[in-house]
């Protein structure tokens, strides 16, 4: 039984890793590709402010989000290192944007997300983590991406939903796009697995909603009834039941629990 990993390049060759040496047989198909920022000049400004400690916390929606904004400047880390005498906080919503965040070089006591064994890693449960240290006043910056199809629109309902949070605490959300998300453009390859994998009895792995909607573009025609696909958020798990697959399971991103509800399908 086939994985299919859905995540953006760089994050899909890591779990491929992962999944292969859990024993299991895994294999890339990326469903959103990055690239870079659109506007070097906002971020620029960014830095400006995150450097005069204009900001009490900077929240990371992704590792992408951290790669793109540290790629812009290589002294932010020392913002967020132990020594700093500017106190500004680096959010995160899950393990996987705490890890790049260390690797970037961001002090561990400066990183605040949900602990390890939570049950979702999202904004909501960021909230719980981090809205008691929130006052009045305070800025925080939010490091998103965009959508490069639609000229560097920004979305995502937890980022939205968490701007909000901020604004009834009396503090303020400012935003800053340090990457794009698009399409991927499948060559004739990528089209066979594709349209295989919705029928051969594989797995999809799908970490975004977004990543459901680029699939089904992407092959307009295909029927996903016969297909069978994990969800990591119960969001992304009604994508795909709305995209038509006929067997969705809902897990922790965690791969433990991954592992474990791939089995569960054999």
């Amino acid at each position: 039984m086939r994985v299919i990993v859905t995540r953006p390049q760089r994050e899909a060759q890591d779990w491929v890793r992962e999944l292969s040496a859990a024993g299991l047989t895994a294999q890339a198909l990326p469903l959103i590709d990055i690239r870079p920022a659109p506007d070097p000049a906002a971020l620029a400004h960014a830095w400006q402010q995150l450097a005069a400690s204009g900001y009490a916390a900077v929240m990371f929606v992704s590792a992408n989000a951290v790669a793109g904004f540290f790629a812009s400047n290589s002294a932010l880390p020392l913002v967020f290192s132990g020594q700093s005498a500017i106190k500004t906080r680096a959010f995160a919503p899950g393990p996987g944007t705490v890890k790049a965040l260390l690797r970037a070089g961001v002090a561990a006591e400066r990183i605040d997300a949900p602990a390890a064994d939570a049950v979702q890693f999202d904004s909501e449960a960021l909230w719980q983590v981090v809205g008691p240290q929130v006052r009045p006043g305070d800025r925080v910056l939010i490091v998103r991406g965009g959508d490069a199809q639609s000229a560097g629109a920004v979305s995502g309902s937890g980022r939205d939903w968490l701007a909000q949070r901020l604004a009834e605490a009396g503090a303020t959300a400012d935003f800053i796009v340090a990457y794009q998300r698009a399409r991927p453009q499948f060559d004739a390859a990528q089209q066979q697995m594709a349209a295989s994998a919705a029928a051969d009895g594989s797995v999809w792995l799908f970490s975004s909603s977004e990543a459901v909607h680029n699939l089904q573009a992407c092959l307009p025609q295909q029927s996903w009834q016969a297909a069978r696909a994990i969800a990591t958020h119960p969001r992304i798990a009604a994508a795909a039941r709305q995209a038509g697959f006929g067997v969705v399971c809902e897990s922790r991103p965690a791969l433990a629990d991954v592992k474990a509800s791939i089995e569960s399908m054999r």
